[in-house]
């Protein structure tokens, strides 16, 4: 695997010729694998991917951020947790599920998934009012 342009290249001696997959393609990989984690409330994003969500289009590399060095690929992951979940375990399984998945999906190995924790969401506790009119 080397880099080129921002694209990952496989080279595999296979004769039929060179895989590349784009930065894009991890982060949406790593954003799903995360959000399937029960205790993961959401992924942040920046403000432009919330106004492109609101207009209908579902953004799934949001809140991931993936970073091509010579050491290797290194993932960021910045989500909102519910809250009394274990945030050590719920972020280990995080980095599990995207390790996994990046393997059988694209057969990369990555060097780190580092997971930030920058929320906690609470529920929301409203509360239905039955109004009962006599007539």
């Amino acid at each position: 695997m080397k880099e080129t342009n921002n694209l990952l290249e496989m080279n595999e001696n296979n004769g039929l010729g060179k895989v590349e997959i784009a930065p894009e393609v991890i982060e949406v990989i790593a954003g799903i694998a995360a959000s399937e984690i029960e205790g993961v409330a959401s992924m942040r994003g920046n403000f432009a991917a919330g106004v492109v969500e609101r207009l209908g289009k579902k953004n799934h590399g949001k809140g991931v951020k993936v970073e091509l060095n010579d050491d290797g690929i290194v993932i960021e992951v910045y989500c909102v947790m519910i809250f009394g979940v274990s945030i050590p375990t719920v972020a280990q399984k995080i980095q599990d599920n995207i390790r996994q998945a990046l393997l059988n999906m694209t057969a990369l190995e990555v060097n780190e998934v580092n997971i930030h924790v920058v929320g906690v969401q609470f529920e929301s506790k409203t509360q239905d009012f039955d109004i009962d009119q006599e007539m």
